[in-house]
């Protein structure tokens, strides 16, 4: 009996161990959605679920500690509705990031991102009028394209130098125009039409050398956001996963030593009876 209890505490302090990755993930999803991303209602559901593990750990803890049946029993139901909502939870993250990435350009280190790559429920999140107002000026807001300039020696960057960065998706697509689109490069925000030639893309339209501006409104800076958004999901879905899976067992383990203390109580129980009866009875005279 006591080394159950003994195995059921651990487990729980296992579980509770467990939960500091998921709710780890879900603030760093959080900070980038303060910095890049900036689709701060997607970090929540990790938080919610990570919080949610840590109290239920350390109710069955308690319960374990104390042996409170009751505690234990709201422990395994609670933690199998958290299992069944982190497996629902990793599904929907690669259901809605099963599409798109960027496409390699000729002589160029970063890659480009195209809106029609992309569908699904994220996309039209993402896309969005109302939606992408927002998104666009919280990336404004962050400085994502200032950040990518380099001065060397107060020089800007040479164009040969720029076109072998590996750039993020967000400063690809946002912080530049399509190389499609044929502009020529003057430094990292600022880039002028080439012979007065613009290329068929929408976005070459659309494309502005204010600071403010740049593509901002291109569907190149929503398709990076995508992209983004695809990367930092995948990241943490691994780590789920794994979490998962430890959770799984440890949930398996935690139910079969309940299950064999609920036993022993009822060996011990059915042993006092029938001590009770096998006493001889006073005969009072």
């Amino acid at each position: 009996m006591r080394t159950s209890n003994h195995l059921i505490g651990l487990l729980n302090f296992l579980t509770f161990l467990l939960s500091i990755p998921i709710l780890g993930g879900g603030i760093w999803l959080s900070t980038r959605a303060n910095s890049t991303d900036c689709m701060k209602f997607l970090q929540w559901p990790l938080i919610v679920i990570g919080v949610s593990i840590m109290v239920v750990s350390l109710a069955g803890f308690a319960g374990s500690c104390y042996r409170n049946t009751f505690l234990m029993y709201l422990y395994l139901w609670a933690m199998f509705v958290i299992i069944a909502t982190l497996i629902g939870f990793i599904i929907f993250a690669y259901a809605v990031t099963d599409k798109g990435s960027g496409r390699p350009v000729l002589n160029r280190g970063y890659l480009e991102y195209y809106l029609q790559d992309y569908s699904g429920w994220l996309e039209e999140r993402v896309a969005s009028e109302s939606n992408w107002r927002k998104i666009s000026s919280c990336i404004r807001d962050s400085h994502a394209c200032n950040k990518m300039k380099r001065n060397i020696n107060g020089v800007p960057e040479s164009a040969e130098s720029f076109y072998l960065r590996k750039l993020s998706p967000i400063q690809s697509g946002c912080c530049k125009p399509p190389t499609a689109c044929g502009y020529t490069y003057v430094n990292e925000t600022l880039w002028i039409a080439g012979s007065g030639l613009v290329g068929p893309d929408a976005d070459c339209s659309k494309w502005n050398n204010n600071q403010e501006g740049l593509c901002y409104s291109c569907d190149s800076c929503k398709a990076g956001v995508l992209a983004s958004l695809r990367k930092s999901w995948r990241k943490v879905s691994v780590i789920n996963i794994v979490i998962l899976i430890l959770l799984v067992i440890a949930y398996v383990v935690a139910c079969a030593a309940f299950r064999h203390n609920k036993k022993n109580d009822n060996d011990e129980s059915y042993g006092e009876t029938r001590m009770e009866k096998s006493r001889p009875s006073r005969i009072h005279f």
